[in-house]
């Protein structure tokens, strides 16, 4: 396994948020989280990552307890893409993804050309490479967004942590980054991702799990996890599910609200 947590407690001092989390990613594999705002998502994500202590439990990360490696180590196994940032400095797009080389670059070394190369290569698979010279200060949020995965793509790493990925995205982007996620992970990339949307989960999830109320259901396949009862629970939502022609899932139609 890429990543693991073990009976997981995650949260903030004097602030607990959620417990006995277990989870596991492997290459090639993509697991979506799935909850509504203020569930606990993000926080856990911060947390697997060794942003924030545990409260309890472990996670391993390539079979490593991430709270004995340094953030160089680990950045070199897992790429994280946050929601999408404001950005204060215009740095140009291409040096903001050349920022994605730093843990591999010595602390008073300057990026090669093998360096330069990795960042043309991410910016060319999201599409953006028009973006390279822009200050990343003066593009839109759906834009931004995008160039916060490449920063992660160049990274190289082995797993790939997302945080909402199409939350500022329009339709046409959105479709794009889950197109590019479900290619990496066919490249054999392990790929964790949140997200509100449950077609985005039924369209890329090889297993999905619920986090609720500081609760995390699952992992599990996703016709386990993604059915009426569910999404009725945690979003108070009614929905239907349509069978759609060539979707190898059926698209999740909501009717009415609580």
């Amino acid at each position: 396994m890429i990543l693991e947590a073990r009976d997981l407690g995650f949260g903030y001092p004097g602030k607990p948020v959620g417990r006995g989390a277990n989870l596991a990613v492997a290459a090639g594999e993509i697991l979506v989280l799935l909850g509504p705002n203020g569930g606990g998502k993000s926080t856990l994500f911060r947390t697997l990552l060794g942003l924030l202590p545990c409260q309890s439990g472990e996670v391993l990360l390539s079979g490593q307890p991430i709270v004995k490696m340094n953030r160089t180590a680990v950045a070199r196994t897992a790429g994280y893409v946050p929601q999408a940032s404001p950005g204060y400095f215009p740095f140009t797009v291409f040096d903001t993804v050349l920022m994605g080389r730093t843990a591999s670059i010595g602390p008073f070394s300057a990026p090669s050309r093998h360096d330069r190369d990795i960042a043309d290569k991410a910016l060319n698979q999201l599409g953006i490479a028009y973006l390279a010279g822009e200050p990343y200060t003066r593009i839109s949020g759906g834009q931004r967004q995008m160039v916060l995965i490449a920063r992660a793509l160049a990274q190289e790493p082995h797993l790939l942590v997302l945080d909402e990925p199409t939350a500022s995205l329009d339709y046409g982007n959105q479709l794009r980054v889950l197109q590019c996620i479900r290619s990496l992970a066919g490249s054999g990339m392990a790929v964790l991702l949140s997200t509100h949307d449950p077609n985005h989960a039924m369209m890329l999830a090889d297993r999905v799990a619920l986090v609720h109320d500081g609760r995390v259901t699952g992992p599990a396949p996703v016709a386990e996890i993604v059915t009426p009862e569910t999404l009725w629970t945690i979003y108070g939502v009614r929905v239907e599910f349509i069978s759609a022609p060539d979707h190898r899932s059926p698209v999740i139609c909501p009717l009415y609200t609580r």
